[in-house]
């Protein structure tokens, strides 16, 4: 029984832990970094193609983002995820393939013109529909076996519409071990999802401490404020511009904005538009309907035995197709504009934001977590000009947070979630999924006031589950900065490589077969090698 940290190790993005046990070896997570790579990951410890399955948390990229990857190098085994997971997924790994495949295109039209070498996507769209087929919808608590020796459960996390914590139970060998995997920890009291479910026992915690040093502070009235930036920013003429993440915080704003509506707190803007720019956001919203009587709160469930759609009102416009979102910025009459994505690093934001940005009569709403090195986190800190489309913008338009929404819990919702475990205290808490700073404090605040020992490992950290002892520890190497041309003129390279890692992975899977077909295998892989070889 061994844990490894491999992504999401004193930093907040790039979730992935490698779990060895019960003759298994298995991800949980396999997630995307987003914003600047502050410490360098270790590289998986086996090849793709030896991963038995993945428990992923959620849908949320920074979580799922590479498993389309994790198939293109040989990975053939199964994704446990609960169904709305799975749902999510299904839009958010394309959306994410279609990403990649534009920026390569948008590169390459460039990059010839200056002679640089050819720019590969990490992943495509067929990789994102190929691993999608290995996917396994759970319910929530409801336990499963999924080999010898190992059961899985998924309990709600309150985080995003299918969000999770996993506890894991092993048996090997006459040892007994309970995992909890935290996944992301919700905040208390969001619209339309239902708040975190507590466990109370486990031999071992893995939670995340995004917001472990900082306070969300005093609740405050959403409606209201989201209200007040909205008019002061009408009167001007201007637009309000809220880059939101697609899959969640779209669809809270649509709630907030209904409720704005219907209570007629914007005055002599009657009737005004609410532009939601993202198809990813639309099919999202479609699937959040889907999966309201297994996933809302009460307050939703309410309106929606009332006959009332929680996130739909008169004025709400959706915007599919390309011709759709540039029309948005012809039409001067004031609006709010929902577009993502959330930390504005991609998606049709950027484009919105080169419209608004120099428009001091417009304001420019962050609704969420902004990582360090995103453009998001660049405007919320000040940022006087930025670089969109290869042109320097002035920054005049308003910046503003609206503070307290937040899909994570705060350092007080995290400390209560790890309270709860008070049938069985764990061994020992693994503080992950901060950033650096972050998770040393509260790692330590752990010790201090719960008594529990605590650790914060970096990427590249091994522990004997068996024995509660570390076999391998690691200090954190910083990213050094490299050329971007250098670091991409290997990528066609380490795809060729990912493909002989895939090859091998196939040849070991038909061990045993008939001599046969293993001979047929042998020449066709002896006839492309003499191909080569030439």
């Amino acid at each position: 029984m061994k844990l490894m940290f491999l992504g999401a190790a004193h930093e907040v993005t790039g979730s992935c832990i490698f779990l060895e046990a019960c003759g298994k070896k298995i991800l949980i997570d396999y997630g995307m970094e987003q914003g600047t790579d502050v410490f360098e990951n270790e590289e998986l410890p086996v090849a793709p193609g030896e991963i038995d399955m993945v428990f992923l948390t959620h849908a949320h990229i920074d979580h799922s983002g590479k498993l389309p990857l994790l198939y293109q190098k040989g990975f053939q085994g199964q994704i446990f995820a609960t169904e709305a997971t799975e749902q999510l997924c299904r839009i958010m790994l394309r959306d994410s393939a279609h990403i990649q495949e534009f920026e390569a295109e948008w590169r390459n039209r460039k990059g010839r013109r200056a002679g640089k070498p050819e720019y590969t996507p990490l992943y495509t769209v067929e990789d994102a529909e190929r691993v999608l087929k290995c996917f396994v919808g759970c319910s929530y608590n409801t336990r499963m076996m999924v080999a010898d020796g190992i059961e899985i459960c998924f309990v709600d996390a309150g985080h995003l519409l299918g969000s999770s914590s996993i506890e894991v139970t092993l048996n090997e060998e006459g040892t007994q071990k309970t995992l909890v995997f935290s996944g992301d920890i919700g905040n208390d009291h969001q619209p339309l999802i239902r708040d975190p479910q507590y466990l109370h026992e486990a031999d071992y915690v893995i939670m995340e401490s995004t917001y472990g040093d900082r306070s969300h502070g005093p609740r405050t009235d959403y409606v209201k404020d989201l209200a007040e930036v909205i008019q002061t920013t009408f009167d001007k003429g201007g637009n309000v511009v809220i880059p939101a993440f697609a899959v969640g915080r779209s669809q809270e704003m649509l709630y907030f904005l209904r409720k704005i509506k219907e209570d007629g707190l914007v005055k002599n803007h009657d009737g005004f538009e609410v532009w939601l720019d993202s198809p990813l956001a639309a099919e999202a919203t479609g699937i959040f309907m889907q999966q309201m009587r297994e996933t809302f709160d009460d307050e939703a469930m309410d309106l929606v035995n009332r006959g009332i759609n929680p996130i739909g009102f008169a004025g709400l416009k959706i915007a599919i197709t390309s011709d759709e979102s540039r029309q948005i910025n012809f039409d001067m009459k004031p609006k709010v504009i929902i577009s993502a994505s959330g930390m504005c690093e991609a998606g049709r934001i950027k484009h919105h934001l080169k419209h608004n940005l120099w428009r001091p009569e417009c304001t420019i709403l962050f609704v969420g977590y902004q990582a360090n090195g995103t453009l998001g986190r660049a405007l919320v800190e000040g940022a006087e000009k930025v670089h969109l489309f290869g042109e320097e913008i002035d920054v005049q338009a308003k910046i503003c947070v609206l503070p307290g929404i937040s899909g994570h819990a705060d350092n007080t919702g995290l400390m209560r979630w790890i309270s709860a475990f008070d049938r069985k205290r764990p061994e020992r808490v693994f503080v992950v999924h901060g950033e650096d700073q972050t998770c040393m404090t509260f790692a330590q605040r752990l010790e201090d006031e719960l008594s529990l020992s605590a650790t914060a490992p970096y990427s590249g950290t091994i522990y004997d589950l068996k024995t509660n002892t570390c076999v391998r520890e690691t200090f954190g190497v910083r990213v050094e900065k490299k050329a971007a041309a250098s670091s991409r003129s290997s990528m066609v390279f380490e795809r060729l490589l990912a493909a002989g890692a895939r090859l091998l992975a196939v040849i070991r899977r038909n061990e045993g077969g008939a001599n046969k077909d293993l001979a047929k295998f042998t020449d066709q892989i002896n006839a492309l090698a003499d191909k080569w070889e030439r």
